[in-house]
């Protein structure tokens, strides 16, 4: 089986994960593909195969030469984002790109307005890719390509190591997860079952992209309590949550949210509102690369509703403000032989590395305040979470190379 026929097996799954779930994981069609994974892992001839019952898979490719080296690792998720269907999915290879427009959905969708085209005026980075061969949705799902391409790449990487014996390598160690999309990927991931020095997740996006910067993120949770008062007889008497929910809003900065920054920047993202007179509640993500700027940005929110108390009585509005994930450059500056030997890998294979900060997070950045340096490496898919999402199968046979690199390096590996 090559990289695409695996790939395009992966999409056939449903695994899309909820944030309005309490259970791990989320969803359990997730567990679905998980067990069709461990066996196919078992195919494979992986050793040491096991799935844990919250769906966290762990596998081995045993060592093929005597010295001891570093074991490392390579992990990618499972599920696919809440944001769009992952359900049916019908991929298809437009081989070959020319650059110009693909219909994603034809003519007989034009008269309900449901016509879709990926076209590079509008998605620019499709021309980096012209004369690759592209797989794309049919308009009506996401891909999937974030994160089974990640799949796909160490998979077919651990079975071209197998295959090709004259390859040195030590000990490698992968782990395929749920409900990365959500948040909650790496809160079960046994970091000391996994066992490796080391590791990288493969979910990044455009090839070359390498990833060890990230944003500290928190979450806050905004509740405002009005008094709710006949319209006609509420002078001095009604307090309007609505009202006071606007006002909150207003407090944040305007030019700091995340359709205005870029880069480096942070933001306030104000994520859901639900309000009567009665009662509010906002929520909102905070986001900084910098470390004292994100504890800043916490005291910010804190603050306006101080000042919202003030005005309005003690108790009117309450800010449960918690650290979700933290930037893992932090863990990953004192160990950067972990970066040098992907950059040496990407360079041996022919890859311009593209070194830069994620507008988010990876499972990486908790792994790695768990003890298990983690960065991230690209999996080659462009435009996560929606109808318009694509990936070159040349960007996935490159990561897949790039893992097998990375893995004959180490054997060389000196500390």
């Amino acid at each position: 089986m090559n990289i695409v026929e695996r790939f395009l097996n992966y999409t056939k799954f449903d695994t899309q994960s909820s944030e309005e779930s309490e259970s791990v994981p989320s969803t359990p069609k997730q567990l679905v593909f998980a067990e069709y994974l461990k066996k196919e892992l078992e195919h494979e001839g992986l050793e040491d195969v096991e799935m844990d019952d919250k769906g966290y898979i762990y596998a081995t490719l045993k060592s093929n030469i005597k010295e001891e080296v570093p074991v490392i690792g390579f992990i990618s998720h499972y599920d696919t984002s809440p944001d769009c269907s992952g359900a049916d999915i019908k991929p298809r290879i437009v081989e070959n790109y020319d650059g110009g427009d693909i219909i994603l959905r034809g003519e007989e969708q034009e008269a309900s307005g449901e016509r879709m085209v990926l076209s590079p005026e509008k998605f620019p980075e499709l021309l980096l890719h012209k004369g690759e061969d592209l797989i794309v949705t049919d308009g009506t799902t996401l891909l999937g390509a974030d994160d089974k391409a990640g799949i796909a790449e160490i998979v077919q990487a651990m079975v071209f190591l197998r295959e090709h014996k004259e390859i040195k390598h030590g000990k490698i160690r992968i782990a395929f997860n749920p409900d990365e999309e959500i948040g909650m990927g790496a809160h079960h991931f046994d970091v000391e079952k996994f066992g490796c020095q080391w590791a990288y997740t493969m979910d990044g996006g455009d090839v070359g992209e390498l990833e060890f910067e990230n944003f500290n993120a928190a979450g806050a949770k905004i509740n405002i309590k009005g008094i709710s008062v006949h319209p006609g007889y509420a002078k001095g008497k009604m307090v309007n949550a609505n009202a006071l929910a606007a006002e909150f809003a207003a407090m944040l900065p305007l030019d700091e949210t995340p359709e205005r920054t870029e880069g480096y920047q942070g933001f306030y993202h104000l994520t859901g509102m639900t309000s009567n007179v009665e009662q509010a509640k906002l929520s909102y993500i905070i986001r900084d690369h910098d470390r004292d700027r994100f504890e800043d940005r916490k005291r910010f929110i804190a603050k306006c509703a101080e000042q919202m108390n003030e005005k309005y009585g003690e108790g009117t509005v309450t800010a449960v403000i918690n650290d979700q994930y933290y930037n893992m450059k932090e863990k990953i500056d004192p160990q950067m032989h972990v970066i040098d030997l992907v950059l040496k890998a990407m360079q041996e294979c022919g890859v311009a590395p593209k070194v830069k900060p994620i507008r988010g997070g990876t499972d990486g950045a908790q792994l790695s305040f768990k003890g298990l340096p983690c960065p991230n490496i690209f999996a080659g898919g462009i435009n996560f979470h929606g109808p318009y999402e694509f990936v070159p199968i040349q960007s996935m046979e490159k990561a897949m190379q790039v893992v097998v690199k990375i893995c004959e390096l180490t054997a060389g590996y000196n500390d």
